[in-house]
């Protein structure tokens, strides 16, 4: 897949893409347009998981998660009442049960199908084997996006797209697809996500930075239109289980490592794939992972204790970085919340390297507050050092 000189230079932009004005004190929500979305509350981020069973709701809640992505044939009134129970929201497809609840708080967003600009079935061959054609129109999930806002227009809706938004190798799209496609997709939805699985599905843990990749990409795509179609809001999927990688699965450091490459890079919401396929199918697979499940509830209590700060403005232009190894870029969010200045910092390959980081405004000496490491760095003049294991990520606090 080929993009213009003007998309790749989009895409070089990484830690770039938010343009705001000095005025950062005062986190806003990006969902707060809609009166039945997600909750209006500075406090909040979505950290959502993908298309699980009610019934593991609570134990979901525990892990730090606060929105279900997808239901199995559903909605159905049995499934809304577990996740009311649970105090559990839910983004899901808009079928009949789900427009009789139109006044219910527990469902926040509508759902396309998943997935429209892969290769979907047409029919099967005489052994049974199933049959692929192109993708799904964009005009047509165009169409359904439509549709679904004159259904509702107090909701969202959210479309997640395949792994050719990051993976230009990707040839899952089938006959007829096209990389200019996506311009029109991003215009079906008001939350547009992505799934790109670097270690469970590529098989490769040196393209963690696919995830970060494929939001740079979107969020040229959604800027593309943003003059005629408004502003949308971009997601990303992240992997935590061997899905159906009989040989490798992600860590928890590089679990920790796409999350914050995401976030870093704009992202405002968050999904896990928690399924597990292979060797044998584990529906909620994470929790068959103890070491992840731990790794997993630290990130979304971190992201959550942030929340103010992720959603106020990023500030650009105000910090200068610089890796002592070339191959090593060190990507960075800066943000200014009640008067401190945070510095979110991610080692976007798999190789260790020093930064060395500057502000451009500061003060002449402080220390500065590694969040959640026990350890203080002191800044003169607004430098500092720091070493970078490979996908490390530093968060720093400067009071």
């Amino acid at each position: 897949m080929k993009f213009s000189p003007i998309l790749l230079l989009c895409i070089a932009l990484v830690g770039s893409v938010i343009i705001v004005g000095s005025k950062a004190e005062y986190p806003s929500n990006p969902y707060v347009r809609w009166r039945k979305g997600p909750p209006k509350d500075p406090k909040f981020f979505p950290i959502a998981v993908w298309l699980q069973n009610p019934d593991n709701a609570e134990r979901y809640k525990s892990a730090g998660f606060n929105l279900y992505v997808g239901l199995w044939k559903g909605p159905t009134e049995e499934q809304l009442e577990k996740l009311r129970k649970a105090g559990m929201m839910v983004i899901c497809e808009q079928n009949e049960v789900g427009l009789k609840h139109k006044d219910d708080p527990i469902i926040v967003g509508w759902m396309h199908q998943d997935e429209p600009d892969n290769a979907q079935v047409v029919g099967q061959d005489p052994q049974g084997n199933p049959i692929y054609g192109g993708p799904v129109p964009p005009t047509k999930i165009v169409e359904f996006y439509k549709k679904m806002k004159s259904n509702d227009p107090d909701r969202p809706v959210l479309l997640n797209l395949g792994q050719g938004v990051a993976n230009d190798s990707w040839i899952g799209r089938g006959p007829g697809a096209h990389p200019d496609d996506y311009f029109t997709y991003v215009k079906g939805c008001d939350i547009v996500s992505f799934d790109v699985y670097p270690v469970a599905g590529l098989n490769d843990e040196n393209l963690l930075w696919y995830v970060a990749k494929g939001v740079i990409r979107l969020l040229s795509w959604v800027n593309w239109n943003k003059s005629t179609d408004g502003d949308k809001i971009v997601w990303t999927c992240i992997e935590c289980t061997r899905i159906s990688n009989l040989e490798k699965k992600p860590t928890p450091h590089q679990v920790r490592a796409e999350v914050w490459m995401a976030l870093v890079s704009g992202a405002q919401g968050l999904i896990y794939f928690v399924h597990q396929f292979e060797p044998k199918f584990v529906e909620a697979g994470l929790f068959e992972d103890p070491e992840m499940v731990a790794e997993v509830t630290a990130i979304n209590k971190q992201i959550h204790e942030l929340a103010p700060v992720l959603n106020s403005p990023t500030l650009i232009d105000a910090l200068e970085v610089k890796s002592e190894n070339p191959d090593v870029p060190i990507h960075t969010m800066v943000k200014k919340h009640r008067g401190a200045t945070y510095i979110f910092a991610v080692a976007m390959k798999n190789a260790p390297t020093k930064a060395i980081f500057q502000l451009k405004e500061f003060k002449p000496t402080l220390k500065a507050e590694v969040l959640g490491e026990k350890r203080k760095i002191e800044v003169i003049n607004g430098r500092f050092e720091d070493t970078f294991a490979p996908y490390d990520v530093h968060i720093y606090y400067l009071p």
